[in-house]
């Protein structure tokens, strides 16, 4: 392994923070547990007698009862689909987009339930890495990695899978985490060695230790695509996506450009039978020698680079938007 290789950080959240331990969160209670631990069980047998394709094939069953039954989603991702591609789209590639965003969501939803029930060499024969030559360049760099993700597909996994594949990760996410969220991340620590040296920082702290991660040459991820600020304090930018104007975070940018990080934007692209793509796009920033701290025009100008990668991505990949 080079030592481009032992390095990268975590995706699923906002903006700068401070490093804590993951028991900060609030526990499920035991009903959750006992819940979440059947639905594990039953999956994993059903894993031990069908095989992976076997539960691809059972998720994707189970999307379509969804499709045909959810009218509400329904009707919101064509809402979705609407704004994304206001020339409009075919009744049919319409109705085919929507089934495949159910069947996606529910393979991606069991799939992260087992997981770590899985043998590591079955796991990694299903990642796909693209573009990683941008990532290990910037890191010879030695001035760390930031690396912009989205809400829009399994971005959750990232973490996870660029731990597996020899990099130290790190990443900014909100403190108050669902109970499945919480009680997969801890199984995952358990069986991962790589999973629990992740640094998990959080969006409503400090960013001290972002800088540190940085300094240490490490990646650092972070999806600013977000719904709602959760905060006052937190910096935003205008951006201009799918014909209207957003607000997108910046915290974790601004420190990224402070500590001349090279910035890139990155994807997770789920396919048939849980192959996974980790898509990491040429760099939107490369800082000279002399580049030191940010300017409004700079961020602005980044931010609306992201914004346009996310426009494209999702375009490419219409059944992937997360946010319905």
């Amino acid at each position: 392994m080079t030592r481009a290789e032992s390095m990268l950080e975590n995706a699923p959240s906002q903006t700068g923070s401070r490093a804590a331990p993951r028991g900060t969160e609030k526990r499920p209670s035991w009903y959750d547990q006992a819940k979440y631990g059947f639905v594990r069980w039953f999956l994993a047998a059903w894993v031990a007698v069908f095989s992976l394709k076997g539960l691809y094939l059972f998720g994707t069953w189970f999307g379509s009862i969804e499709y045909l039954i959810n009218f509400n989603r329904r009707a919101r991702y064509r809402r979705e689909l609407q704004r994304v591609f206001p020339a409009g789209l075919s009744k049919p590639r319409t109705r085919k987009i929507i089934r495949g965003y159910f069947c996606r969501t529910r393979c991606d939803k069991l799939f992260y339930l087992i997981f770590d029930r899985l043998p590591r060499d079955k796991i990694m024969r299903r990642i796909r890495f693209h573009g990683r030559q941008y990532l290990d360049e910037a890191l010879a760099r030695e001035h760390g990695v930031y690396v912009m993700m989205s809400h829009n597909g399994s971005h959750h996994v990232a973490g996870l899978l660029m731990a597996l594949l020899g990099y130290r990760c790190a990443g900014v996410r909100d403190r108050n985490e669902g109970a499945l969220r919480v009680y997969i991340q801890d199984k995952y620590a358990k069986s991962f060695p790589e999973y629990a040296a992740i640094r998990v920082l959080y969006a409503d702290s400090f960013p001290r230790d972002i800088y540190r991660c940085f300094h240490e040459n490490r990646v650092v991820g972070t999806a600013l695509d977000v719904g709602r600020v959760r905060g006052l304090t937190l910096k935003t930018c205008p951006v201009h996506i799918f014909g209207q104007t957003r607000e997108f975070l910046t915290g974790t940018l601004q420190v990224a450009l402070r500590c001349q990080a090279t910035i890139c934007q990155a994807f997770v692209v789920s396919r048939r039978n849980f192959y996974f793509r980790l898509i990491v796009k040429p760099p939107l920033y490369v800082p000279a020698a002399k580049d030191r701290g940010e300017s409004p025009e700079l961020v602005s100008r980044l931010m609306q680079k992201y914004a346009d990668g996310i426009e494209a991505h999702v375009r490419e990949h219409p059944d992937h938007i997360s946010r319905v």
